[in-house]
């Protein structure tokens, strides 16, 4: 096994939605989301940076290089922009999250950034190829610069 790295694709994409839970009351909701329960919604300029790991297939010995024949990439980075356009932009950029995206209609979850960010996570998964060398290892969405949630998959 040649050595394992972390390939990382940066993209951003704007949505709008309203924090609220229908497990809530009106009152609970202004309570536990504050503005963020607005009636007409709110928005955010996100950032999602996709982390896959897999194995790296040109290794370095005695300061040559010896190519493996395949590509010596863990995963094209073309390609990897085409599956977050697929599983990310194209589903989520301008829209709004609560009323635009099944998952969060359907569902009546609350567009968190928590629940986001696993949608993000399924939704990759989904538009992966099944028979690939890579695996995905986190998904990293900034709402803010200051906040941010981390999701590695664990649990599903």
């Amino acid at each position: 096994m040649g050595p394992v790295l972390y390939l990382c694709r940066v993209e951003k994409f704007s949505a709008a939605h309203r924090l609220n839970s229908s497990h809530l009351t009106e009152e609970e909701n202004r309570q536990t989301y504050g503005k963020c329960n607005g009636i007409n919604f709110h928005g955010h300029n996100y950032t999602v940076e996709v982390i896959v790991r897999g194995e790296f297939l040109t290794v370095f010995v005695l300061y040559q290089i010896k190519k493996d024949p395949k590509t010596g990439m863990v995963l094209n980075l073309t390609d990897l922009k085409r599956y977050m356009e697929v599983a990310i932009t194209n589903v989520l950029d301008h829209k709004n999250l609560d009323l635009d995206v099944p998952y969060f209609a359907e569902n009546q979850l609350p567009s968190t950034t928590e629940n986001l960010a696993v949608f993000i996570w399924v939704n990759l998964l989904r538009t992966f190829p099944r028979d690939r060398s890579y695996d995905l290892y986190e998904i990293k969405l900034h709402e803010t610069d200051n906040n941010y949630v981390i999701f590695r998959g664990e649990g599903l």
